[in-house]
């Protein structure tokens, strides 16, 4: 059964009386062709429409979609004979934090990715797609490993953030992600990221240190959540509502293209109509091809010069207005 936000209860509302439609022309004498078509392309428009005028809170709901296909579920749509890895070989294993290697088109590549969890059961056993320390950590050696065998890395974003808890941070959480950081800067490896869900704050960062980057349509990346952004800056005597979270996402510009457009992200890797949960066989092929031409190009590129090339693609982001230059 499909789940549907709350935006999406127009088309709802079409879809179930088109499959009333077709139950009740089944093993009928009621030919309801022509109604079922003029229906389809009515409910085409109305997806059309919906889907090209979204907000960014909205999309934001779309990457946390229920239904939205996580890493585990690109992986066998991507690669083939994949092995995942486990531990960090320092304290344990982090099941938020999918690593491993495999084959695409025949060629080895290594993958690290979050992995939030489809039902409660698994939600609860994968953090929600929080990682720990040991699960950065596995990340960054399975990477070191890929290095070693000069095997391009892959990373695939989907988390809300780093957990927060105490365990978290008796073990390292800060010191966890930044490693990643200064280590997968100078990894002398092609990496390539994709945010595919909910990209949230250092927890997602800490696989983002990448030579080319790259989001879906409807997925979103930012330094904190809708929620604790306003929170943060607009809560008083009284709770934060709906109201003040749609105004953070739009503050936050956290949408794919918001980001391009600003130079944090390469491109954005389109969606079909309705989210990448409508068809994730189409997405995983998207996502496919991109990894392969990126990657082609990439395996070119002299190690050095790639780190260069990655030191420089950061040191663009972002502007800064000193003393004498400072914004008007």
């Amino acid at each position: 059964m499909t789940y549907y936000l709350d935006f999406e209860k127009p088309i709802q509302e079409l879809e179930i009386k088109i499959e009333e439609l077709k139950k009740l022309s089944d093993g009928s004498d009621i030919d309801l062709t022509q109604e079922i078509k003029r229906l389809n392309k009515k409910l085409k428009e109305l997806k059309t429409e919906v889907f090209s005028n979204l907000t960014p809170w909205q999309k934001t709901q779309i990457a946390r979609h229920p239904e939205r296909p996580y890493t585990l579920d690109y992986i066998p749509i991507i690669f083939e004979d994949f092995i995942e890895l486990h531990g960090d070989r320092r304290f344990g294993d982090d099941p938020a934090v999918i690593a491993g290697i495999g084959k695409i088109d025949g060629d080895p590549y290594a993958l690290v990715g979050h992995q939030k969890g489809r039902t409660i059961k698994e939600r609860i056993y994968r953090n929600f797609g929080q990682a720990h320390p040991e699960g950065y950590r596995k990340a960054l050696r399975v990477m070191k490993l890929a290095e070693k065998f000069s095997i391009p890395v892959i990373t695939m974003i989907d988390t809300p953030g780093a957990f927060p808890g105490i365990g978290a941070e008796e073990r390292g959480q800060a010191e966890a992600i930044a490693n990643n950081l200064m280590e997968m800067s100078l990894l002398k490896i092609p990496l390539i990221g994709f945010v595919i869900g909910e990209g949230g704050s250092g927890g997602a960062l800490a696989l983002s240190v990448c030579d080319k980057i790259f989001m879906l349509e409807h997925a979103i990346y930012s330094v904190i959540s809708p929620e604790g952004c306003a929170a943060i800056l607009w809560k008083k005597n009284s709770d934060v509502g709906v109201e003040d979270y749609m105004r953070a996402a739009e503050e936050l510009k956290l949408t794919a293209q918001d980001l391009k457009k600003f130079g944090i992200i390469d491109d954005i890797i389109s969606e079909p109509l309705g989210g990448a949960h409508r068809e994730p066989q189409e997405v995983g092929k998207r996502i496919k091809a991109k990894i392969v031409s990126v990657a082609t190009e990439l395996i070119k590129i002299p190690p050095d010069e790639l780190i260069k090339k990655r030191y420089e693609k950061f040191r663009k982001i972002g502007n800064f207005w000193g003393s004498s230059n400072r914004r008007k």
